[in-house]
């Protein structure tokens, strides 16, 4: 699917509130004329929290027009709807504008969620653990990777700091296939892109850690059809390119 594309838009605020989330931050709403018939995401492939944007996009089997960026280089397009820069953005065809991943996700499992990852029974306990996800281990996970940059401590010291949410991790999945039951919830696509990035910081040492539930469990999310499509390759966008559609063919997925 090739078009091209252009929107315009101006600017109100007004409060959003998700049930899965409960209330949410303010989030923009514009007039928008788009010639594409699709919602616009702003990503970047690596990025964790685009990651797990895209996951909650492919779980709910919708299709968004998708616009790689380059983080040294952001478009100009996409600081004019989130001036904070930060990657995923997701554009609404009704105007509104989504500047977090945890809402990107609730939003789209809110419209169409076949696999009940948002299962109103651990709802609770799934957003708790994604809000320590992001509030702990996010902390030690950056200063792992860029040790080199946080001389405070040894990259030892500060991988064993993360290594705190990893075993509460283990825990829950010596129980379980996955984090909170026999089923994927909405935790285990908001965690995993950054126990994935834990992991390769150094693979080695990461597989070398008692932690054998929780690797079996990253495998298994490594080798998910719908993860692949998420590290699908593209190019970065440019104005006047075609509209990327993502993923190129509308999911379906078994349990």
């Amino acid at each position: 699917m090739s078009q091209k594309n252009s929107s315009s838009f101006s600017t109100v605020r007004e409060p959003l509130e998700s049930p899965a989330l409960g209330p949410l931050i303010s989030i923009q709403r514009r007039k928008v004329t788009m010639a594409s018939s699709l919602h616009r995401l702003y990503s970047f492939r690596r990025c964790p929290y685009a990651m797990r944007a895209r996951l909650g996009l492919l779980f709910a089997g919708l299709q968004v027009e998708l616009r790689e960026i380059i983080l040294k280089n952001k478009p100009a397009e996409m600081l004019a709807i989130s001036p904070k820069g930060t990657v995923p953005v997701l554009q609404c065809l009704n105007g509104s504008v989504i500047e977090e991943s945890r809402e990107i996700m609730a939003w789209a499992l809110e419209q169409h969620d076949p696999q009940g990852l948002l299962d109103a029974q651990v709802l609770h306990q799934a957003n708790a653990l994604v809000e320590q996800n992001d509030s702990e281990f996010k902390y030690w996970l950056d200063r792992y990777k860029y040790a080199d940059r946080h001389l405070e401590m040894s990259q030892t010291a500060y991988r064993q700091r993360g290594e705190a949410f990893l075993q509460v991790l283990e825990a829950l999945l010596t129980k379980n296939p996955f984090l909170l039951g026999p089923n994927a919830t909405i935790a285990d696509i908001g965690i995993m892109p950054f126990v994935r990035q834990f992991a390769h910081v150094d693979r080695d040492v990461f597989y070398s850690l008692p932690y054998p539930n929780l690797q079996l469990w990253l495998k298994h999310w490594l080798e998910h059809p719908f993860f692949l499509q998420t590290m699908t390759r593209f190019q970065p966008w440019q104005e006047g390119d075609d509209v990327v559609v993502f993923p190129r063919r509308r999911p379906t997925c078994d349990r």
